[in-house]
């Protein structure tokens, strides 16, 4: 059987994957704080025909082996943590984080996730929660007769309250990073979960030690950039179609062997 077949198929295979995560990217561009995608690809096993440097005829070496490819295979989906661009809400509780560090929420299960998304909202107990209802780790409770909140660039939460002319501090937001955040697991929701790859989280206070700053009354939109991801849709659909072609000539070859007459 022709070797082509099967290396041709694992090209169509590797870019049918590179079309669904372009098209995840595609599908988040408005998705606040969402992170791109991209993927790594490997050449597979190759078949050595002739090793290089076996010696020929004339006792010498030959300088170049003969090996045959295999085809391709995806190595891994990289998380690509560039910055978004900001938009500009007015929302009080909208936070973009300008640098280094993820938000720290508690999920159901009591396990930690980490988000860019700043699209803070406050519930029915004055808590600052994400739109799923999952409170900061900060655990920052906002009193009922609030009537203004400001939180600055090291994240400290402030609020005013009627008959007191000073404002009080209620919380510290504190932010968390990775060591690898490519290693994170996204689990949707906007939101990630460490893993070994990742490495723990250090946490600490916006403007401090690295991590980033705090915007209040920002959102952080998604890192996709539309042209890019179309340019490379039309490469991968190519790079497809050129795959395709390549099984149809084996076909074709075959078919011409199968023809032949004594």
């Amino acid at each position: 059987m022709i070797r082509s077949l099967w290396t041709a198929a694992t090209g169509m295979k590797a870019q049918q994957l590179n079309i669904d995560t372009i098209s995840n990217n595609l599908a988040n561009v408005n998705t606040n704080g969402f992170k791109k995608s991209r993927v790594n690809f490997q050449d597979l096993m190759y078949q050595s025909l002739r090793e290089a440097g076996t010696p020929n005829n004339q006792g010498s070496q030959v300088p170049a082996g003969i090996e045959v490819g295999h085809g391709v295979r995806p190595a891994a989906t990289q998380k690509l943590f560039a910055q978004g661009s900001f938009q500009q809400t007015g929302n009080p509780l909208d936070m973009a984080i300008e640098g280094d560090g993820f938000f720290q929420v508690v999920r159901p299960n009591g396990q930690v996730g980490y988000t860019r998304d700043g699209s803070f909202k406050r519930d029915s107990n004055g808590r600052i929660v994400t739109s799923d209802g999952y409170p900061l780790a900060s655990d920052i409770t906002i009193p009922e007769d609030t009537t203004d909140v400001s939180i600055t660039a090291e994240g400290r939460v402030m609020v005013k309250q009627p008959g007191n002319e000073e404002v009080t501090e209620v919380g510290q937001i504190e932010l968390s990073r990775f060591s690898n955040p490519a290693g994170l697991k996204s689990i949707g929701r906007n939101l990630f979960a460490e893993t070994p790859a990742s490495g723990g989280p250090t946490v600490g206070v916006p403007a401090e030690d690295g991590f980033g700053t705090i915007s209040q009354g920002y959102l952080e939109k998604g890192n996709v950039k539309v042209v890019e991801e179309m340019t490379n849709m039309i490469a991968a659909q190519r790079a497809y179609e050129v795959n395709s072609k390549a099984i149809k000539a084996s076909d074709q070859m075959l078919q011409q062997a199968n023809n032949l007459k004594r």
